[in-house]
C-alpha cells in the first residue's frame, strides 16, 4: 500500500499565481495568454514537475476598464479567479489579499505589466529546491526598465534599509516571487495594516535566494507609481522593518554625554595645568549642552523601544510560526528523472490539483 506521504511527495508542484491589478487594461491580455500554457504539466531544466493551478487577479480600484478585461478573463480562462477589494488599497496589501485566496503548494507574485516573464518560474523552482528556500526573488539580470533615477533611488533605499537593520537583505526585494504556500497564506493572515509584504516574511522564511531572469519591458504603459507613492512605500519599509534605528537614538545619547564628560575633564584640566583662557562661561555651557542633550536622547531611545515593541505587535509580528515538516511538503519532494510520469499522480490531493487536472483534461 503506497503511504499518503509518499504520495504527495510524488505529485507535481502546483503553483498559484497572484497578479494585483490596478492597470492592467492594456496588458492583461498577453500575460494570461503566457500563463495558460504553463497550467499543463511541464517538467523544470532541474527535473521538477510543476503546473500553475490557478491565477487569482486581484482587484485594486485601478482607473481604467481593468474590471470588464478581469471579468472576461474569468469567463475565457478556467484556471483564472477574480478577486475584488472594497476600495484601493495599495500593492502590498492587494498581494496579500491574493496570497490569502492561493490554495497551491507554491505562490508565484508577477506585476501586471508584462515585465515578469512566467516562464522564468521553472528556473525560480529549481533555485527554491536546490537551496531548500521559503522565498525566491527574481534577481534582474538586466536594468530594470524603470528609467535611471528611479532605478538608482530604489538601489539606494534598499541599501540604506539594509544597513539599518543589519542583515536584512532588503535589496533582494522584488515583486516578482516564488513564496512557499504554506508560509505566504500564513504571513497574509498574520500580517497588520502598514507592514511592508517582504518585511513580514522575512520575520519568518528559514532560507531566502535569489534567482537571475532578465526583466522585460513594462508593455508600453505608464508605471502607476509618482515619487510621493514611492517615497510612502519606501517609509512603510523603514518602519516594518524594526527597532534597529530607534537604537540609534540612544547610542547617540550615550555618545553625547560621554562627549560631555571628557569635555568637562579636558576643560579642568586645562584650567589648573595649563592656565588657558576661555570666554567666560563657554565651558559650563557646552557641559550642559552635552550631558542635558545626552540624557534627553538616551531618554527618547528608551521610549522608542516601548514604542518599538507596540509597532511590531501593531503590525502582527508573530512569536511563533508552526509549519509542516519540510519533508512532507513541496520542498521534500524529488526531481523526475524516468520522464513526466503519471500526469495524473496526487490529482486527489487537494482542491487545486483536482481544479487543474480537471481543466487540462477539457483543454485535451
Amino acid at each position: 500500500m503506497v503511504d499518503d506521504a509518499e504520495v504527495a511527495r510524488s505529485r507535481p508542484h502546483s503553483i498559484s499565481i497572484v497578479i494585483p491589478v490596478y492597470r492592467g487594461e492594456s496588458t492583461l491580455d498577453a500575460l494570461l495568454a503566457e500563463i495558460e500554457p504553463l497550467t499543463k504539466e511541464f517538467t523544470t531544466p532541474g527535473g521538477h514537475r510543476a503546473f500553475v493551478a490557478e491565477t487569482l487577479l486581484v482587484y485594486d480600484n485601478g482607473k481604467d476598464n481593468s474590471p470588464a478585461v478581469m471579468r472576461r478573463l474569468d469567463q475565457q480562462y478556467p484556471f483564472v479567479r477574480t478577486v475584488w477589494l472594497s476600495r484601493n488599497f495599495g500593492q502590498h496589501p492587494t498581494t496579500l489579499a491574493g496570497m490569502a485566496s492561493a490554495g497551491g503548494d507554491w505562490i508565484a507574485t508577477l506585476d501586471e505589466d508584462g515585465q515578469h516573464d512566467p516562464q522564468s518560474l521553472s528556473a525560480m523552482l529549481d533555485v527554491a529546491m536546490a537551496e531548500q528556500a521559503d522565498v525566491v526573488y527574481a534577481k534582474p539580470s538586466n536594468e530594470p526598465p524603470h528609467g535611471a533615477i528611479r532605478n538608482v533611488g530604489s538601489r539606494t533605499a534598499k541599501r540604506l534599509l539594509s544597513f539599518s537593520t543589519g542583515g536584512l537583505k532588503a535589496t533582494d526585494f522584488q515583486s516578482y516571487r516564488l513564496v512557499l504556500g504554506e508560509l505566504g497564506r500564513s504571513v497574509a493572515a498574520y500580517a497588520g495594516p502598514g507592514v511592508y509584504l517582504d518585511v513580514a516574511m522575512s520575520w519568518v522564511a528559514r532560507q531566502v535566494a535569489t534567482c537571475p531572469i532578465e526583466f522585460r519591458a513594462e508593455g508600453g504603459r505608464p508605471s502607476g507609481y509618482s515619487f510621493r507613492s514611492l517615497m510612502s512605500h519606501f517609509w512603510r519599509m523603514v518602519l516594518s522593518s524594526g527597532t534597529r534605528a530607534l537604537r540609534v537614538v540612544s547610542f547617540l545619547g550615550v555618545a553625547f554625554a560621554l562627549i560631555g564628560g571628557l569635555l568637562a575633564l579636558y576643560l579642568v584640566i586645562a584650567e589648573v595645568f595649563f592656565n588657558t583662557q576661555l570666554p567666560q562661561g563657554w565651558p559650563s555651557l557646552m557641559v550642559a549642552f552635552l550631558l542635558s542633550s545626552g540624557a534627553i536622547l538616551f531618554a527618547l531611545g528608551v521610549i522608542a523601544e516601548y514604542v518599538g515593541v507596540a509597532v511590531s505587535m501593531a503590525m502582527g509580528k508573530p512569536l511563533y510560526l508552526i509549519v509542516s515538516d519540510p519533508h512532507d511538503g513541496p520542498l521534500g519532494r524529488a526531481p523526475e528523472t524516468n520522464g513526466l510520469g503519471d500526469p495524473t499522480a496526487g490529482a486527489a490531493v487537494d482542491h487545486v490539483t483536482q481544479s487543474a487536472e480537471q481543466h487540462n483534461a477539457a483543454a485535451t
